[in-house]
């Protein structure tokens, strides 16, 4: 579908004026010497800000993404769930709701992307940077709790925009505390009209349209986009209007469902080649410290494996805080460890996944097949032939359900600048975006929320690297009393 001449002039504007001043503060080139010879390498300043920090995290929670990971489980479990404590949903909607939004077309498509632009390689460091991600959403979500509130309708609300406000307040740091927490519900309405809107419901058509539109034409028109577009706002709309109660119940459905088909198909394509699993994993490791390529190859695999990691589960952005802080429960670390299995299912295994396929069928290596999605369809359809269907399917349940937990952040972060009775006007704003996403190609509008999401980890990592003490002192605490039996089981 082609835009008419006032929507392009506006996008290169909107390029020019607005996405390449943010892209250039998230980004920034390294110049490095190798073998006598300059190289230059685009390194993500924001990807570096999320791993030197899920990094530090690690080291100061003294590996809790290990150490807490059964009790994360119990948790997960209802094992320690009683309903008599404060908030709107389980333990297990929480998880659900968090990577309902951070489960999505960047598990295909990225990291075919990852693969292809850095090798087998990136997968390796994908799963590394998942690990140490673990250990971020456990401190910002630890936070998201403890610095919660209850909103005058009743709702809970928390997140940075509270912690950062309120927590840096108790030590000291009021000012720089509301600055930070008003910079982050900026980027992160921003962000959630862009990346985790617009984003998906363009992505989705296009993928229905690539697999159906041979057979229905009128599918790939822009009739069809209208078509597609309106569904997929009334199908959100249905939910979000029902508040994060609604949100958690649809994702604690959903996720799971998504998950295990997409999981459970990239196992069978494993076992199928079952004598080339070795062979992948070790061209997996070697590739991940080659330096055949150089100095400047062997940082360029590493680069693509953190950000792929980064840009997919969002550990340190802050926004998973949000949907965490609507948990039910009196006891802040505890959710925190809930937390910490969102990387491991979205990164160690989702991500994974995708990239063993791609190695394993030989589709990182085809010069045919594509990029992309269509890497991962191609490497998918190798084996199984009905799964670009499957994957059309899977690709429009995993916009959905990223929409619906972005629309919840969004609307959090818009309450908390805006006030409660314009929450209203965020809604129908959000659903107008989902519309536009199918509609036209604002390819400069995804791509500056795609950047808002990413700036979100600045003002939030600032604000939970001061707080950390708080963080650790609590859960001492808390593992003590575990230690002692001091908590029922259920």
């Amino acid at each position: 579908m082609e835009q008419s001449g006032f929507l392009v002039a506006l996008e290169s504007v909107f390029k020019d004026w607005v996405v390449a001043p943010v892209n250039a503060v998230l980004f920034f080139d390294v110049v490095f010497w190798d073998n006598g010879s300059a190289g230059e390498i685009e390194l993500p300043i924001v990807v570096l800000w999320l791993v030197l920090g899920a990094l530090f995290f690690t080291l100061r929670m003294q590996f809790i993404n290990f150490r807490g990971f059964r009790h994360a489980i119990d948790c997960v479990r209802g094992r320690y769930t009683d309903p008599s404590e404060v908030g709107e949903i389980t333990h297990f909607q929480a998880l659900s709701a968090a990577l309902s939004a951070t489960v999505g077309l960047g598990n295909i498509a990225g990291v075919a992307f990852a693969v292809g632009v850095g090798g087998p390689g990136a997968v390796f460091w994908m799963v590394v940077a998942g690990f140490l991600g673990m250990s971020s959403k456990f401190v910002e979500c630890t936070l998201g709790q403890k610095y919660r509130v209850v909103r005058s309708d009743g709702h809970v609300s928390g997140g940075p925009m509270h912690y950062l406000r309120d927590g840096l307040a108790e030590i000291g740091w009021t000012r720089t505390g509301r600055v930070l927490a008003v910079v982050f519900a900026g980027m992160c309405i921003g962000g959630s009209f862009g990346g985790g809107n617009m984003y998906q419901s363009n992505q989705a058509f296009a993928q229905v349209a690539a697999t159906f539109g041979d057979s229905a034409p009128w599918l790939a028109s822009q009739a069809g986009a209208l078509g597609f577009g309106l569904l997929m706002a009334i199908a959100v709309g249905a939910v979000i209007i029902g508040g994060i109660k609604r949100i958690g119940e649809v994702a604690s459905v959903l996720v799971p469902v998504m998950c295990v088909t997409y999981v459970g198909s990239g196992l069978l394509i494993l076992v199928l080649h079952a004598s080339a699993v070795p062979e992948a994993v070790g061209v997996v490791v070697r590739e991940a410290f080659s330096f055949q390529a150089g100095l400047g190859g062997f940082v360029g695999v590493l680069i693509q494996g953190f950000r792929r990691a980064a840009f997919s589960n969002e550990a340190g952005v802050g926004s998973a805080a949000i949907a965490h802080s609507a948990a039910r429960t009196d006891e802040p670390v505890r959710e925190g460890m809930v937390a910490l299995l969102e990387p491991f299912i979205d990164t160690i295994i989702v991500c994974a996944m995708t990239g063993a396929v791609i190695v394993v069928t030989g589709a990182w290596n085809d010069p045919n097949a594509g990029t992309g999605i269509e890497m991962t369809s191609t490497a998918f359809a190798t084996v199984l032939p009905w799964f670009p269907v499957v994957l059309s399917v899977t690709a429009v349940a995993f916009a959905f359900s990223t929409m619906i937990s972005w629309s919840y952040y969004g609307e959090q972060c818009w309450a908390s600048l805006f006030g409660l009775r314009s929450v209203l006007l965020y809604k129908l704003i959000f659903l107008l975006f989902t519309w536009a996403g199918a509609v036209f190609a604002a390819d400069a509008v995804v791509e500056f929320g795609d950047l808002m999401i990413l700036g979100m980890a600045f003002p939030n990592i600032a604000g939970v690297l001061l707080l950390t003490g708080k963080v650790k002192a609590d859960l001492d605490d808390y593992l003590a009393r575990l230690h002692r039996g001091e908590f029922q089981k259920h």
